[in-house]
């Protein structure tokens, strides 16, 4: 299925540049993973390169590089993500994203801290009510993996 087709809720929301690096990015996956989980997991590492999730769509980043260490893997497996959240970004800009989400108690947290509660406020955005490990760790098909973003 063409990935434009199967474009998970939060790129829909997002921009053209996003929906486009996703998008070339899991038909690329396809053809050399095949349909499934893989190309999702890899769709959004190369994603996370330069767009980061804020609240219930995806952003550009400030710099390109990985989110998180799962996303700085050539082939990421399933595993724990920072769902989106730019894990490597300083903790000021991670405090100025959890103030426009309207984090309470951001200003003392750790960065870590930060992370967490963006990961939270960014799964209330969208509708979810529990964390997935990451794009593809949410049922076995490729609908349940899109449906988890």
């Amino acid at each position: 299925m063409p990935a434009r087709e199967e474009l998970p809720s939060t790129l829909r929301r997002s921009s053209a540049k996003a929906q486009k690096t996703w998008i070339k990015a899991h038909d690329s996956a396809v053809e050399t993973y095949g349909e499934g989980q893989r190309a999702h997991r890899t769709a959004f590492a190369a994603l996370k390169h330069s767009f980061e999730k804020v609240g219930d769509h995806w952003e550009p980043k400030s710099g390109k590089g990985p989110s998180d260490a799962q996303a700085a893997r050539s082939t990421p497996k399933a595993g724990k993500t920072a769902e989106g959240v730019d894990a490597n970004a300083s903790k000021q800009h991670l405090y100025d994203v959890a103030r426009r989400l309207g984090v309470e108690g951001r200003s003392t947290m750790t960065k870590d801290q930060l992370v967490e509660a963006i990961m939270k406020a960014n799964r209330r955005a969208t509708g979810r009510k529990t964390p997935s490990k990451d794009a593809g760790s949410k049922g076995t098909g490729r609908k349940a993996a899109a449906s988890s973003r």
